[in-house]
């Protein structure tokens, strides 16, 4: 038999009980390929108990509806409404979203839809407050930051505060596309949630741990525009145009000791022409003993050069001064970059973007490392397969340097939000596809998708 929720019984009155606590603001065309075959279930607790509440409506819901002269917005072209309708389908399916109490509100909301519809202006204003509320939580819920996220911008945070939730769906020419799409997230996320909840109504509520996990990372994405998104776990990046993949090529990330991140930010510059700042730890291990056993002419056949911090102008140290066998056993900190060249580990070109750990897009010389199957090979950073065609994508134009000066900076007309991420799981139409979790990051304790 199809898995359907378990509800409460819907008697007069169970509405107002029924919607939980008052709703809190929030903090601020290449196709996707199917991967291995899945491997053994494991069941998650994402079915909540269905334990009706004992706090009604939210007091920031009736006042902002108090604020409009309590003109309702579910209601607003009579007693029958279809949005209405639409997002108590989408309340009935929510735990799939992560959102554990939508069956629960989804129970109460019916009986308060239903005296809507017979009982007058009171019963619709009082309906369309409950619909609200939940409404406001549901999508709260679906836009909250995605956990294991490093986040470096809030200009790709959406809209969560009760007010502007509800301003955008008061405003709203077609309520029912609104709520579906509202609810549809991105693309990449809708795919796959709605092959998790048919497989969800074939295993009669069992999900992998792992599709949660996945789902949740899924929700980062923007519903629409250009975007990036780099897939640590195949070691791909792909470039969207309004929800449809426009190129995608191969990346290498980083080793299994030196994880690639998950990260959300924007693009809004391309630097061509970079300096390689090299890493502490190579310095310690790479630089300092090659200058030990060969001098500092090592430095100079490399292109590197000791300056006194990271500025593109920075003041440069005599290498002859430095006390290479202390750099060697980390007793002393230095810095060393790798001037432009065809050494230099950049490459032509770096694309950098706000986040505290230092992780950017680059190019890179060795070509060779792409044509390996498994590329987590690098100390973090992600090194581009064809940088020319990424940097020409973003800009919009062909891709040439203003000069041959180091650390050129090209501002994008419009910043391009880019995520880094990590999905091992993939939907090929109503199947879900597996791949191998390379970071062992989905069993860890920062996916357990409790309910909310």
């Amino acid at each position: 038999m199809p898995f359907r929720p378990n509800l409460l019984s819907t008697h007069a009155g169970l509405a107002a009980v029924a919607l939980a606590a008052a709703v809190v603001a929030a903090p601020a065309s290449a196709q996707w390929t199917p991967w291995a075959q899945p491997a053994p279930l494991q069941p998650a607790p994402w079915q909540p108990a269905l334990t009706p509440p004992p706090v009604p409506a939210s007091g920031a819901v009736i006042r902002f509806y108090e604020n409009r002269g309590n003109t309702p917005i579910w209601f607003r072209a009579g007693p029958r409404s279809d949005a209405a309708t639409q997002f108590l389908s989408i309340l009935h399916r929510s735990t799939v979203d992560g959102f554990a109490e939508g069956p629960r509100l989804a129970a109460g909301l019916q009986q308060a839809i239903r005296n809507a519809q017979f009982g007058g202006p009171p019963a619709m204003l009082h309906a369309d407050r409950l619909l609200s509320t939940a409404w406001v939580r549901y999508v709260q819920a679906v836009r909250s930051p995605s956990r294991g996220v490093l986040y470096g911008t809030d200009e790709i945070a959406r809209p969560t505060a009760v007010d502007a939730i509800l301003r955008e769906t008061a405003s709203a020419p077609h309520l029912v596309s609104h709520v579906r799409s509202v609810s549809d997230v991105n693309p990449v996320y809708a795919q796959l949630r709605d092959a998790a909840w048919n497989l969800a109504q074939m295993t009669g509520g069992v999900l992998d741990r792992r599709v949660m996990a996945n789902l949740e990372r899924a929700r980062a994405f923007p519903s629409s525009g250009r975007y990036v998104v780099v897939d640590v776990a195949s070691q791909q990046l792909f470039m969207f145009e309004d929800g449809q993949v426009r190129d995608s090529m191969k990346v290498i990330v980083g080793k299994r000791e030196q994880k690639t991140p998950m990260i959300a930010s924007m693009i809004h510059f391309a630097t061509f022409n970079p300096y390689w700042n090299v890493p502490d730890d190579l310095v310690r291990s790479l630089i300092a003993p090659n200058v030990l056993n060969q001098g500092t002419s090592y430095l100079q056949a490399r292109g590197y050069e000791v300056v006194l911090n990271w500025a593109d102008n920075a003041p440069r140290l005599a290498p002859e001064k430095i006390d290479w066998k202390a750099v060697a056993a980390g007793r002393e900190r230095i810095r060393v970059r790798q001037k432009p060249g065809p050494a230099n580990s950049m490459g032509d070109f770096k694309f950098s973007f706000a986040n505290p750990v230092g992780i950017y897009l680059h190019d890179t010389p060795q070509k060779e490392l792409f044509n390996a199957s498994k590329r987590t090979l690098s100390n973090g950073c992600v090194r581009l397969e064809d940088a020319p065609r990424f940097a020409r994508w973003l800009l919009g134009r062909s891709p040439v340097a203003p000069s041959s000066a180091p650390e050129q900076h090209v501002q994008l007309a419009q910043g391009v939000p880019v995520f880094l991420t990590y999905l091992t799981v993939r939907s090929d139409g109503a199947r879900l596809t597996f791949t191998d979790d390379v970071y062992d990051l989905d069993g860890a304790a920062d996916y357990e998708l409790a309910a909310r």
